[in-house]
């Protein structure tokens, strides 16, 4: 049996996207797979993948642009092989639960369902962190956030879920592509 390969690609901003996207990485090598990360920009073709996993940090409630624009660019190409979709999002950090309702999240992942259907999608909550925040006026907004109680500042990654969706994943694949 030949080995699979599965491109797992990637939007971020502040880094914790990568994060992820390396912790599913890890897992898969770990199942034998033969596994290529890649930024999403990076990403000539993916033709001569087996599988996809594609994630991207939320801004707005949304996936950042060029994630979509990875999604539609090889919209044809991916509804051929398996496809696997996560998103990195603050909000599953908050601490008030009503604002991490899983309808809410799960929304995020309209744009990309309309184009592509995933076998298996995984929400993540990210980092906070306010170092990494491009403009005074969303830090300031972060910064009140924080005081007010609605988060805490720091890796909100759940690493043993994030593994466990990348086993979700390895049980997912037919045994050979």
């Amino acid at each position: 049996m030949m080995t699979q390969t599965i491109l797992i690609t990637y939007a971020s901003r502040g880094g914790s996207t990568v994060g992820v996207a390396v912790a599913i990485a890890e897992t898969l090598l770990n199942s034998n797979f033969d596994v290529t990360i890649l930024p999403m920009q990076q990403v000539e073709s993916v033709t001569q993948y087996d599988a996809v996993v594609a994630g991207s940090a939320i801004q707005s409630n949304q996936w950042l642009p060029e994630a979509i624009d990875f999604i539609k660019t090889f919209k044809t190409d991916l509804n051929k092989r398996p496809f696997f979709a996560f998103l990195v999002c603050m909000t599953l950090a908050m601490k008030n639960e009503k604002y991490r309702d899983s309808n809410h999240i799960k929304a995020m992942l309209n744009p990309v369902r309309e184009v592509v259907l995933p076998a298996h999608e995984g929400y993540f909550a990210g980092v906070l962190d306010l170092n990494k925040v491009p403009t005074f006026t969303d830090r300031f907004k972060f910064r009140i956030s924080i005081k007010s109680g609605v988060w805490d500042e720091g890796d909100h990654r759940d690493w043993e879920n994030i593994k466990a969706w990348a086993q979700t994943i390895v049980r997912l694949l037919p045994e050979s592509i």
